[in-house]
């Protein structure tokens, strides 16, 4: 397996970056994923690499060195995050839990396959063309698929969610896959603080005529431009599969690597918060328990 891979990531006018992103490999599986924290809620920078960390620690315990099935493994890594947030509520007695989008990308064999909740974006781009973007999991994107059946009224902001992780409801995953890939394929894995502010014409046409390397950056420094003073947080993970041996990108190549080697961007803790290795049933039937026991309590005090 060989890519290569390019990310920025730019607190924009925010007083912090809330986004996250990362991607750990082994000789033939990658994971690339990108978390854009909620604005609104508490600690949104937590609630993204929270995200990330479990993403990558269940990554490492189940790519061995492949993943039996990546779609299952996106979808319940992801929910597993889900959890690992709530939990995280719990044990810091917030009174709200931080929340986050996400989305994330598995390369195996010679095929893709993502998932994502909310309204951070993976676009694949072949040639000249835009192959696949993900649809966002808010009212305004669902509106905009509405419209071209029935007349709509009043349009929603395009920043209300109606899933994201760290919510009260079971968040919604969308996954897709496998689809093959080819030599020179590019995906780009982003905030909505790019695609907010740039069009997909613009994100399609610098991937396909830039080398990533170049890409990444312009497309990054357009967003912040046309955000103005008050820009979200841009963040953007890019990566090129079979990048030729002469790319102006380095890459990485993990035929050399063994079977139990695995390589990491991923923080591996944050506040001195430690990711599980296991995050089965049982689990998260104890955190759900802990969750609803510190409800109670909060309901008795204020009785």
């Amino acid at each position: 397996m060989r890519f290569s891979v390019y990310q920025v990531s730019r607190k924009g006018g925010r007083e912090k970056n809330e986004d996250r992103m990362g991607y750990c490999y082994t000789r033939d599986s990658g994971l690339f994923a990108l978390a854009d924290g909620m604005g609104g809620h508490p600690e949104g920078e937590v609630a993204s690499q929270l995200a990330l960390q479990t993403l990558a620690a269940m990554f490492q315990r189940d790519s061995k060195p492949t993943l039996a099935d990546p779609l299952r493994f996106l979808h319940e890594a992801i929910i597993a995050g889900h959890h690992q947030l709530l939990r995280y509520a719990t044990q810091k007695s917030l009174i709200d839990t931080p929340r986050t989008t996400v989305v994330a990308c598995v390369l195996q064999g010679n095929a893709a396959y993502w998932a994502h909740c909310g309204d951070s974006r993976l676009y694949m781009v072949r040639g000249d063309k835009l192959i696949a973007r993900t649809r966002d999991h808010s009212y305004s994107e669902l509106q905009e698929t509405l419209s071209q059946v029935v007349p709509m009224g009043e349009r929603f902001n395009r920043n209300v969610l109606f899933t994201c992780l760290g919510s009260p409801g079971k968040p919604v995953v969308d996954t897709v896959g496998p689809l093959l890939l080819q030599p020179g394929d590019r995906l780009l894995l982003c905030s909505d603080g790019l695609w907010g502010s740039v069009s997909d014409t613009v994100i399609t046409e610098q991937l396909a005529q830039h080398p990533i390397s170049d890409a990444v950056p312009e497309l990054v420094e357009q967003a912040l431009r046309n955000g103005g003073p008050k820009s979200d947080n841009v963040s953007v993970l890019a990566m090129e599969w079979e990048s030729a041996e002469d790319s102006e990108t380095p890459g990485i190549s993990t035929q050399t690597l063994g079977e139990e080697v695995f390589a990491s961007t991923i923080q591996a803790s944050v506040m001195g918060q430690d990711v599980p290795d296991e995050l089965d049933d049982a689990e998260i039937e104890r955190s759900i328990k802990e969750i609803n026991e510190a409800i109670r309590r909060s309901s008795q005090k204020k009785n």
